[in-house]
């Protein structure tokens, strides 16, 4: 064969694995609103970077006449390209070839990006749109799982990953993404699940759909499966692109600075009359994060789920920062097991990739009830205490209002290792509110049972106790808080303490692993 019928046939065959599933299913693909794998791939990376690998691998099944078979990069494109010029991993899976299903060479192409991710240290993007386990090929399908399942856990707190699901995930398929860092998901397209509707209708005699028992915001609001829910494809790629700003390329390196031209000396004149007089009347605490964030730009992460918490990415001084806040408009901000979890989950990421966390607060203890005792939120509320203490990031805290009990610590107290804590002259720092404590503390007690007006006496000692304790100069007595500042100064402060802290260096002692609360 002569040298250029060589080259033909090399592009012949690149033009062969480009028709993927063939039009038919590409048609089917577009007709469902979602995009075909390579189309997600020129999404997600920067225009013309892209570079494609193992193209031309092939599965060695022969089970079930599937030596007959032919299956166009058997699945899966998998490659690196630059996203905002960094280098980034990624896979794609292709519903149309075969319907993604993973084989034993679908699932080593992906561990061959991982592998490389790892190297690199760059982050790796899964785009998973696959129907599973590949039944032709048995154990070999499942050996490929655990192989991805294996590095997934290797990586974790290494590189970022990243997972979007555009598909169906179901069966061994949804553990992989479960194990990354960030979740997307796209509403009605997407769906994850262990066992499908009709297995649980089988097993269990329950009736349900695919979109009311896996879909984007049933993973959103209730399991807390998925960070994200995205409208269509398109939208999900650009809030990827959008995340990996934040994030550095791996555990050894910081996040990119992004100039956002913002001055760190405004003044946020808003703010110092952001907070109620009537301390039982709410506010949104994403109006305060936002105004004291560069430019006002915040990306919110787990949106719809645990609502009386929140958590995202912003930047002080184009420098990304994590950010944990208590909700007063949900719950009165009171921490519950999913809000705790949440929580905890943020301050470990933040705390893997070196970005600082600043938590805003305003929380009034812990969610009492049955269902939350026995659903342990004792280990569950034990886990932020212990996430906060074990982060060795920059940390500051800002006490907006309430802050009681046992809340007081886990929200990043400085007996848990915060570095900075501000608080406002609205701060009510306390063991309890004023009305339980007159209620608790025996001499309050005895007064109003004496006096002859029990009303009027247990709110004069509710105004009392509130003068002497609800206040924060208590704590800054003892040091426990480092500054009482005006609201209005908090984005100055905040980005003061975070440059002063740029260097921080923190070590823990040796050990293998702790052993959190899970």
């Amino acid at each position: 064969m002569k040298v250029a019928e060589k080259i033909a046939l090399l592009k012949e065959k690149r033009e062969k694995a480009k028709l993927m599933g063939g039009d038919q299913r590409l048609t089917k693909q577009k007709e469902k609103g979602k995009l075909n794998a390579r189309e997600r791939l020129d999404l997600l990376f920067d225009e013309g970077t892209f570079q494609e690998i193992d193209t031309f691998i092939k599965h060695r099944s022969v089970n079930f006449g599937m030596q007959k078979v032919d299956i166009n990069s058997d699945g899966v494109i998998v490659g690196h390209g630059l996203i905002n010029g960094r280098t980034v991993y990624a896979f794609s899976q292709d519903f149309t070839s075969r319907g993604g299903s993973l084989g034993e060479m679908h699932a080593k192409k992906i561990c061959k990006v991982m592998d490389l991710a790892m190297k690199a240290g760059a982050p790796l993007v899964g785009l998973n749109d696959s129907g599973g386990a590949r039944v032709e090929e048995g154990v070999d399908a499942l050996r490929g799982y655990g192989n991805i399942f294996f590095r997934n856990s290797r990586a974790s707190g290494v590189v970022p990953q990243i997972s979007a699901i555009m598909g169906p995930c179901a069966g061994g398929a949804v553990y992989s993404p479960a194990m990354t860092d960030f979740v997307f998901m796209v509403k009605k397209t997407s769906h994850m699940f262990i066992t499908s509707p009709y297995v649980i209708k089988t097993v269990t005699g329950e009736e349900t759909t695919f979109e009311d028992l896996g879909g984007a915001m049933v993973h959103n609001t209730k399991s807390g499966n998925a960070h994200f829910a995205c409208d269509n494809d398109e939208d999900t790629i650009e809030q990827i692109r959008d995340l990996l700003t934040y994030l550095p390329s791996n555990n050894m390196e910081r996040p990119p600075m992004v100039p956002m031209g913002d001055s760190p000396d405004r003044v946020c004149e808003k703010l110092d009359t952001v907070i109620p007089d009537d301390p039982k009347v709410p506010y949104d605490m994403k109006d305060i994060i936002r105004e004291i964030l560069d430019d006002e730009d915040f990306m919110e992460v787990h949106e719809h789920y645990a609502e009386n918490a929140i958590v995202g990415f912003g930047r002080l001084n184009n420098r990304s920062v994590g950010v944990i806040g208590n909700q007063p408009m949900i719950s009165a901000g009171t921490l519950d097991i999913d809000a705790s979890d949440k929580i905890s989950r943020f301050i470990r990421t933040c705390d893997a990739f070196n970005i600082p966390i600043i938590t805003f607060v305003d929380v009034p203890g812990y969610l009492p009830g049955v269902e939350q005792e026995w659903g342990g939120i004792i280990r569950h509320g034990a886990k932020l205490l212990w996430s906060y203490s074990e982060a060795t990031v920059p940390k500051m805290t800002v006490i907006c209002r309430k802050d009681y009990g046992g809340a007081y610590l886990a929200m990043s107290a400085k007996s848990l290792g915060a570095d900075m804590v501000f608080a406002w002259p609205t701060a009510e720092i306390a063991v309890m509110g004023a009305k339980g404590a007159v209620e608790v503390i025996s001499s309050y007690r005895k007064e109003i049972s004496e006096a002859e007006d029990k009303a009027a006496k247990t709110q004069e000692k509710i105004d009392e106790y509130e003068k002497a304790f609800s206040v924060p100069y208590i704590a800054a007595e003892r040091g426990y808080i480092d500054d009482v500042i005006l609201p209005s100064e908090t984005r100055i402060r905040l980005i003061s303490s975070l440059e002063a802290l740029a260097n921080k260096t923190e070590l823990l002692p040796a050990k293998k692993h702790g052993n959190i609360p899970l």
